[in-house]
C-alpha cells in the first residue's frame, strides 16, 4: 500500500523524535564535559607538548583530540594554531584526525544510540588512525622541509560556527573555580551546542528518512558487511560533510537496516574526519604529500578497524541491530523528558540563527 505524503512525513518525524528522546540525556552530559574541558585546558600547555619528538608528540596530540568536541571544519583553525605554535606535521595530522572522529559529546550519544562495544571501538579506532597517520608522516616524510611556524595565515573557521571552532584552544580560562564552571556551562550551552545543533537535527532527520525510505533488503545487499561494503562506505563518507555527533543517529539507522557494525564504524570515522571543502585547507596546513598520506592512512585504518569490529561481533554472537533497538527506555522516562525539554530550549537560539541566516541568503 502506497504511503501518502503526510503519512510519510509523520513516519520520518516519529522515527527522528524517538532518536532525539533517546539521545538527549547523553548529549547534555557530553556538552557539560566539553564545556568544562574548554575552560580547564591550557592552550600554552597543549602547544608546547606537540612540537618535540616524532612519536611522543603524536601520542599526545592523538590523546588530546579524543575528548575535544570539534567538527571537521572547526578543527582546522585549531590545528593551524597548534602548527603555528610549533607542533610538527605528524602531531598536527594526528590532532586533525582524532578530534573530529571523536569527542565527549559523540561518545555519549554513541552509548545512547548504539552499544558499549561501539562506544569503545569508536575512540580507540580514532586514536589508532591518528597514531598511524601522525607517526607515518613524521617518519616517512621527515625529509620534507618544515614550514615556518609563522608562515601559515591566520585562519578562521570554514563553517558558520559561532565560537566553538575558533576558540577552543585559544581563550584563556577565567580565574576561580566557580567562574570556570560558569564559563564552561555557558560555553557548552551557547558555543558548542550552537555549533552542533543544526547538524545534529539534520542527522536525526536523515536517520528518520533512512529508516522509513530505504528498504532493508537494499541496505543489506550492498552494505551488509565485508571489504566491498566498507570500500563503498569510504566513497560515501570521505567527501561528505558531517560532524561526529550528527553521524551517530545515521549510523544507528544504518545498523537497524542491516548494515554491519564494522561498515557503520567506517562511516563514523571517515565521515567526520574529512570533507571535500576542507582539502584545500589541509594542503596549506600539512602540504600535499602529508595530506595524501593523511587520507590514505585514515582510510586504511578505518577499513581494518571495521573488519576487526565485525569479527568481534561475529565471534561473540552479538547482534548489533538487536542491541541498538533495545536501547530505548534505558533511562527513566522522567529523566529523558527533562533532558529533552532542556535540549529543545537550548536549541531555540541556534536554530533561529540558522533560519535567519538562510532567509538572509535567499533574499540578498
Amino acid at each position: 500500500m502506497e504511503m501518502s505524503a503526510f503519512n510519510f512525513m509523520a513516519a520520518v518525524l516519529y522515527e527522528s523524535w524517538q532518536l532525539f528522546l533517546q539521545s538527549a540525556p547523553y548529549m547534555l552530559f557530553g556538552l557539560l564535559i566539553g564545556g568544562l574541558l574548554k575552560v580547564f585546558l591550557s592552550a600554552d600547555y597543549v602547544a608546547k607538548h606537540l612540537g618535540r619528538g616524532r612519536f611522543s608528540s603524536v601520542v599526545k596530540a592523538s590523546v588530546l583530540g579524543i575528548p575535544i568536541p570539534l567538527c571537521s571544519c572547526g578543527v582546522l583553525p585549531a590545528a593551524a594554531s597548534l602548527k603555528k605554535q610549533g607542533a610538527n606535521k605528524g602531531a598536527t595530522a594526528a590532532f586533525l584526525i582524532s578530534t573530529p572522529e571523536s569527542g565527549v559529546d559523540s561518545i555519549s550519544i554513541t552509548y545512547a544510540l548504539l552499544d558499549p562495544v561501539m562506544t569503545i571501538a569508536r575512540p580507540v579506532s580514532a586514536f589508532v588512525s591518528a597514531m598511524v597517520a601522525g607517526i607515518g608522516i613524521n617518519v616517512f616524510l621527515k625529509q620534507e622541509k618544515r614550514d615556518d611556524k609563522h608562515s601559515l595565515p591566520a585562519m578562521e573557521s570554514s563553517c558558520d560556527c559561532p565560537g566553538t571552532c575558533s576558540t577552543v584552544l585559544q581563550n584563556k580560562a577565567p580565574q576561580g573555580l566557580s567562574s570556570k564552571v560558569k564559563e564552561g556551562l555557558q560555553y557548552a550551552a551557547i558555543d558548542i551546542w550552537g555549533d552542533l545543533a543544526g547538524w545534529f537535527f539534520i542527522g536525526l532527520l536523515a536517520a528518520g528518512l533512512i529508516t522509513v525510505l530505504i528498504p532493508d533488503e537494499a541496505i543489506a545487499a550492498y552494505l551488509g558487511g565485508g571489504l566491498g561494503s566498507m570500500l563503498l562506505m569510504l566513497c560515501l563518507g570521505i567527501p561528505l560533510y558531517i560532524c561526529a555527533t550528527a553521524s551517530t543517529p545515521i549510523a544507528a539507522a544504518f545498523i537497524l537496516k542491516g548494515v554491519s557494525p564494522g561498515t557503520a564504524l567506517v562511516f563514523l570515522l571517515v565521515g567526520p574526519a574529512t570533507n571535500v571543502t576542507s582539502l584545500s585547507v589541509l594542503f596549506g596546513i600539512l602540504g600535499k604529500k602529508a595530506t595524501a598520506f593523511y587520507l590514505i592512512a585514515m582510510a586504511i585504518v578505518a577499513v581494518v578497524c571495521g573488519l576487526l569490529l565485525d569479527l568481534i561481533y561475529f565471534s561473540f554472537g552479538i547482534s548489533a541491530a538487536a542491541v541498538v533497538s533495545s536501547n530505548i527506555d534505558v533511562l527513566p522516562a522522567s529523566v529523558t523528558m527533562i533532558a529533552t525539554i532542556i535540549l529543545l530550549l537550548l536549541s531555540i537560539r541556534p536554530l533561529a540563527e540558522i533560519v535567519k541566516t538562510s532567509i538572509s541568503s535567499v533574499t540578498s
